[in-house]
């Protein structure tokens, strides 16, 4: 993680907090279930963030170590989760975790690992990882379904970003190149499951400022953008709200020298 790249979501933790989406229950059976990792095991959740991910493995059983570089959405994790049993925050980057060798079982990364050095992140994630121990990245993927607000939420947001050709994740991981480059010759594999936010427009209005590619209040284009995303709202709202559909992706696998 680069010193501007852990700084990009100070001035949006609130919004990160309220509207970003969750993740499905269904991952975390599914590492239960078909993966076979213990309930009981500790996990490395890297670049943790404000702690979305983080809560469902704790409510799931584990012992968490939250690596977060990022003040700001380390604090609301404490703020929001530090009273839990298992919780452990940490001040680290993915490429020096300050853990322990062989400390952990299980390493995820959800909506981070882009942010990440790719060869640090991976000799640490493999120093830190007990023999056998899986690495699992995630994203929330928002569908472009063709819905009239599908196509008109996109075009808002390509019309008033600041960089999504440098940031967007799916640029920077998704020519599948990066993924298999990080796995390595041990490989890996994916699954995706489905997911969804119901937004009234305060959500929709956090969701976007979320983003760190969108301007934030006070920012050139800022009230010009709201101005208009109120009346996309308007337009396409039923009972007062529009959903947003994601696909929610998991790559898994083991390091080389870890299976």
């Amino acid at each position: 993680m680069s010193t501007d790249n852990t700084a990009r979501f100070s001035d949006r933790v609130d919004d990160y907090v309220k509207h970003r989406p969750g993740y499905p229950q269904a991952v975390v059976t599914y590492l239960h279930g078909v993966l076979g990792v213990d309930p009981r095991a500790t996990v490395a959740d890297v670049g943790s963030g404000t702690g979305i991910f983080t809560q469902l493995l704790i409510d799931a059983g584990h012992t968490v170590f939250a690596i977060e570089p990022n003040t700001p959405m380390r604090a609301a994790a404490e703020r929001l989760i530090g009273n839990r049993p298992g919780f452990i925050s940490v001040a680290a980057t993915a490429e020096r975790t300050s853990l322990d060798d062989a400390s952990v079982d299980l390493v995820t990364a959800a909506q981070a690992f882009h942010w990440f050095d790719v060869e640090g992140a991976r000799s640490e994630f493999s120093r830190i990882l007990r023999p056998g121990g899986y690495v699992v990245l995630l994203w929330n993927d928002r569908r472009e379904d063709g819905s009239d607000f599908s196509v008109e939420y996109q075009s808002l947001i390509d019309e008033y970003n600041t960089d999504l050709a440098v940031v967007d994740h799916r640029r920077l991981t998704r020519g599948d190149a990066v993924i298999e480059r990080f796995f390595g010759a041990s490989g890996h594999r994916t699954i995706c499951f489905e997911n969804r936010q119901r937004l009234d427009f305060e959500g929709l209005r956090g969701r976007l400022v979320s983003s760190s590619y969108i301007p934030a209040a006070g920012a050139p284009r800022h009230d010009e953008m709201i101005d208009e995303l109120a009346a996309l709202h308007a337009r396409h709202a039923v009972d007062g709200f529009v959903e947003i559909s994601y696909e929610t992706k998991v790559y898994y696998g083991r390091l080389e020298g870890r299976s």
